[in-house]
């Protein structure tokens, strides 16, 4: 066991195979890794700005992992041009993300979301030609802490299958909706596929089974075998209900220019709508609201050894605290890798 964090006192009870890193050290890592596969010093930092908050939450495939598949993807290999808006109006831009990572072009899109918010108490931001954002209540909850409810949505390349369908059709295309309440704000952010590709491909390295009802091979049929879902595709959750959201957040991500870079409809796209609560009510009432019903969803009747009802993002917002005391917990594998970058 390894404890790389000189800047907390606590119990090292890091698991076999593990390295514990203060936030700090594991910024380092992925900074050297990041610039040393082509990333400006910009970038570098608002990419770890969301893969260092991803571990603190508890989302560790999700984090410093990712540098490695960024490092693989062939789009970060292919030419980048800066960020930039080709249509605005006071209330609205459309940006070309310029084959830039989603963790830089979509971070931006988010930022002019917020601008045009203050501005104008409603906006709608949409982004193209990226790949990989990552997580969405990253970009949401820096909306929500500006003072406003917004809703955003992101579609991808084709991975997921429709009910009765051989082939992808969809992008596994997350919805995520936040809002401010009297308190922390709330964060739900959720995919529409059974499975995330990124579990996918994480189940066929290691070589562990999918779970049953998930996935289907090259030729449509039921497998449990990640490899063989690597070359077919995932089906939505929820049978036909999670198809239409499905089927819906792709639709919306054409307004968003998915289809601009290269004319394919089953693309990336990424959509932001925000808006002032006070366009409605008052904006204290609404969150003193919100906070209300959030107490009366936790207060409800309890089945028998349940401890507690959870609110969507209460557990990441802990753990992120918990974590920022007690250091991030790494494989060593994945600290080994970063390092041979």
């Amino acid at each position: 066991m390894t404890n790389a964090n000189s800047n907390a006192d606590f119990l090292d009870d890091t698991p076999p195979g593990a390295v514990r890193m203060s936030v700090q050290d594991a910024t380092a890592l992925g900074e050297r890794a990041l610039k040393t596969i082509g990333f400006s010093h910009q970038d570098t930092h608002i990419i770890l700005g969301q893969l260092i908050d991803n571990a603190l939450c508890g989302y560790p495939f999700t984090s410093l992992p990712r540098i490695l598949a960024i490092a693989q993807d062939p789009k970060t290999k292919q030419p980048r041009k800066p960020v930039s808006v080709t249509h605005e109006t006071p209330a609205s831009a459309l940006l070309d993300g310029g084959n830039n990572v989603g963790y830089v072009a979509v971070y931006k899109a988010a930022e002019i979301a917020i601008e045009k918010a203050k501005s104008n108490r409603f906006s709608v931001v949409g982004a193209y030609d990226s790949y990989y954002s990552g997580r969405n209540a990253y970009f949401v909850e820096k909306i929500v802490n500006a003072g406003f409810v917004t809703i955003h949505l992101a579609c991808g390349q084709p991975h997921v299958v429709p009910p009765g369908g051989a082939r992808p059709a969809m992008g596994t295309n997350p919805i995520c909706i936040g809002f401010p309440t009297a308190k922390d704000p709330v964060i739900v952010d959720m995919g529409t596929a059974a499975l995330q590709w990124g579990e996918v491909m994480l189940h066929a390295h290691i070589d562990s089974p999918l779970p049953e009802g998930v996935g289907v091979d090259g030729d449509g049929m039921p497998t449990r075998d990640a490899k063989k879902a690597l070359l077919g595709g995932v089906l939505p959750f929820g049978g036909h209900k999670g198809f239409g959201l499905s089927m819906a957040i792709q639709a919306m991500g054409l307004l968003a220019g998915a289809a601009i870079p290269r004319g394919n409809v089953q693309d990336y796209g990424f959509l932001f709508i925000t808006f002032d609560p006070g366009l409605l009510i008052p904006a204290d009432e609404f969150a003193k609201q919100a906070s209300e019903l959030i107490h009366a969803i936790k207060e409800t009747p309890k089945q028998a050894g349940v401890d507690e009802i959870r609110i969507p993002s209460e557990r990441a917002f802990r753990e992120r605290e918990r974590r920022r005391r007690e250091g991030i917990v790494f494989e060593q594998k994945v600290v080994d890798a970063l390092n041979a970058l």
